[in-house]
């Protein structure tokens, strides 16, 4: 295998679905797949014992959760890249898989299509989220003028992963005013996580994705 190859485990209760994924995947000159698990238990193990890129994880398993085996897989490994697989698109359903770590959620409907490509962007540090899913209703508090260019040159950076410390570094702040102005973004979006945040940002087009 070469040493630049993505490397991706499957985890889904299905193993014509798993074997769909492959096929799908085995085309594909720069993923490999090593290994496949059929239940959350499983694929924490599995991600332990071979430390994939990226693991492809359907969101409802037997036992342990998708989401549950996905908090467990990135205590142990926390460069591990999760893509979430769902049948729904329920705007709460994706905010706890980005919650639990997942950097992507993708319909199962929409496998064939975005999959090899969704790998590829979550490999090169994007988040994905599967462009079928419906912009939410604005939130409650949302100011009717949005946010000020600082305000959104501060959400970029957030979504990007960075520290307060690393946004005051970068725009020559101090820490404490990066978090008057995370706490200003917050309010005025009416969000008070930074995981509902960055959801919201990337679904109502306020930032710029890689």
């Amino acid at each position: 295998m070469p040493p630049d190859d993505i490397t991706v485990l499957l985890v889904d209760d299905h193993s014509l679905v798993r074997r769909g994924f492959r096929r799908i995947l085995e085309d594909a000159a720069d993923i490999a797949v090593v290994g496949e698990a059929g239940d959350g238990e499983a694929a924490v193990k599995l991600a332990k014992q071979l430390q994939p890129r990226v693991v492809v994880m359907d969101c409802a398993l037997p036992g342990l959760s998708g989401l549950a085996a996905t908090r467990s897989i990135l205590q142990q490994s926390p460069d591990t890249l999760v893509l979430m697989l769902s049948m729904h698109s329920e705007e709460t359903l994706v905010r706890r898989a980005i919650e639990a770590g997942a950097r992507g959620y993708i319909l199962k409907s929409a496998v064939d299509i975005e999959l090899l490509s969704a790998i590829r962007r979550l490999a090169a540090g994007e988040i994905v989220l599967d462009s079928q899913l419906a912009p939410p209703a604005k939130l409650k508090g949302e100011r009717e003028h949005g946010l000020t260019m600082r305000e959104l040159e501060i959400l970029q950076l957030i979504v990007d992963g960075k520290s307060n410390r690393e946004i005051a570094e970068q725009l020559q702040l101090s820490a404490n005013t990066v978090s008057v102005h995370r706490a200003n973004i917050m309010d005025a979006l009416g969000i008070h996580k930074t995981a509902e945040l960055v959801v919201y940002a990337i679904r109502n087009g306020l930032v710029n994705l890689p």
